[in-house]
């Protein structure tokens, strides 16, 4: 019989483009994990750092509270997020709203305001990065990051590249890895689902799947950037894996061979959560556990529709 699909592991990234946490469980929200891509370093005009251009964000760490992957916890004045990195000291930035707000905050699209997380952190990134350099924190009150409305209309996330849910499995990793010159971690790729039990890439084709009460709605393959080069721990950019084999049967020339070849390489599947049909209310548990289940209700045809 068929070994059910099933979490094996959670993660969350607090810092965008920093190290991601393994979690036990974690609270859904409309945006995301609680808590994944709450906080952005930006340079002095506002503008997001990510591990494109700073690899050296790879080696900084959080840890947040034990409590704050249970649902409906709130933080208070003695629960911090801590930020450590390779020679500096450990940064504790306050979970409690910040009173101070930065404005003209930029993330590709994006622009609005944003909490600043203050003076210290703004000198620990700084001394860290060699440049200027601020903390900031999403202000989910007045600030809506809307996702591509061509692929996910109405749906809006964080400080996450474009969408609220990344999800991958681990056939598809272990199935690159035979391929690969030196295997490499899912790290490099900073799903914040990994599956097992699952068919190489089958992920590529779930449309509709379902966890516990919540149902999540596929929205295309995840195209890959240079991120996946960066080795996450030393923080060092390679030069070409596992882009380079990715490209050979991974890449938009291979899985959409009508369409016009655009260069990009897919490794996880891009997913929102569908809140309307979770129920009418909304008032279910939002809980998702290393563990739980994972039923397929709807598959795509074909890796080239999933794609886009």
């Amino acid at each position: 019989m068929e070994q059910p699909l099933k979490i094996q592991s959670l993660f969350i990234y607090p810092i965008k483009s920093c190290r991601g946490i393994s979690v036990p469980q974690a609270t859904v929200t409309q945006t995301g994990f609680q808590w994944d891509r709450y906080w952005l370093v930006v340079n002095y005009k506002g503008r997001a750092y990510t591990q494109r251009v700073e690899p050296k964000l790879a080696l900084v760490e959080s840890e947040l509270p034990k409590e704050a992957f249970f649902e409906d916890w709130e933080p208070t004045k003695n629960s911090f997020l801590v930020v450590r990195a390779p020679g500096m000291s450990p940064l504790k930035i306050p979970m409690t709203k910040p009173s101070s707000v930065a404005e003209g905050v930029s993330m590709w699209e994006w622009s609005g305001s944003a909490f600043d997380e203050g003076e210290e952190a703004a000198k620990w990134f700084s001394d860290y990065l060699g440049k200027q350099s601020r903390l900031v924190r999403f202000n989910k009150e007045t600030e809506t990051r809307p996702s591509p409305p061509e692929f996910a209309a109405g749906y809006s996330t964080t400080f996450a590249d474009m969408f609220p849910f990344l999800f991958a499995s681990q056939a598809s990793l272990d199935q690159l890895n035979t391929l690969l010159p030196e295997p490499v971690p899912i790290n490099r790729f900073r799903p914040n689902f990994l599956v097992d039990n699952c068919d190489p890439f089958g992920e590529d084709l779930w449309e509709e799947i379902k966890i516990n009460d919540l149902v999540f709605q596929g929205v295309r393959l995840c195209s890959r950037c240079k991120v996946p080069t960066v080795n996450q721990e030393t923080g060092v950019p390679g030069a070409a894996e596992p882009t380079e084999t990715l490209m050979k049967f991974r890449s938009d020339s291979v899985l959409m061979p009508d369409k016009k070849p655009r260069g990009k390489v897919f490794f996880g599947k891009e997913m929102v959560w569908n809140w309307n049909l979770t129920n009418s209310e909304g008032k279910g548990k939002k809980t998702i556990k290393v563990g739980d289940t994972i039923s397929v209700l709807k598959k795509i045809p074909s890796r080239a529709e999933a794609a886009v």
